[in-house]
């Protein structure tokens, strides 16, 4: 939990305001596979990606600390995840549904993170490999 702790406090401390507005609102969409994933097996998976995703990024952070590496664990857990969302059976199946217009923008909310991170990991690949700081 210590760890958690730290990534919180030096997020806060090294990041634009604009990066705390959109973790917190990815963090929201996100959270809503808990009650879908009562109903939907598909959420249940998302739910999964979601989890491991942002364990990625913690153990990342404990690896590297806060560098541009930290999309790792996102890039890895949520690319498959974010393909299993856009193939899923849910399009059709539920369709204009809470459900299907839920997975919809956390599809989105998903694509939009791991542009952020694959460009993070570029530019750490490219020698920006200092601490990331405001």
């Amino acid at each position: 939990m210590e760890i958690f702790n730290q990534f919180n406090a030096e997020m806060q401390a090294n990041s634009p305001g604009w990066v705390i507005v959109w973790v917190n609102f990815m963090v929201a969409v996100l959270a809503l596979a808990i009650p879908f994933s009562f109903t939907y097996r598909e959420a249940r998976w998302i739910l999964l990606g979601s989890v491991l995703g942002m364990i990625g990024t913690i153990v990342a952070y404990s690896m590297f600390g806060f560098t541009r590496l930290l999309g790792l664990g996102h890039i890895f857990f949520w690319t498959p995840t974010l393909i299993y969302m856009v193939t899923v059976r849910g399009w059709q199946t539920y369709s204009k549904t809470l459900f299907s217009r839920w997975l919809v923008v956390a599809a989105f909310v998903l694509g939009i993170s791991l542009a952020f991170d694959v460009i993070d990991l570029l530019r750490w690949i490219l020698g920006d490999r200092a601490p990331i700081r405001i």
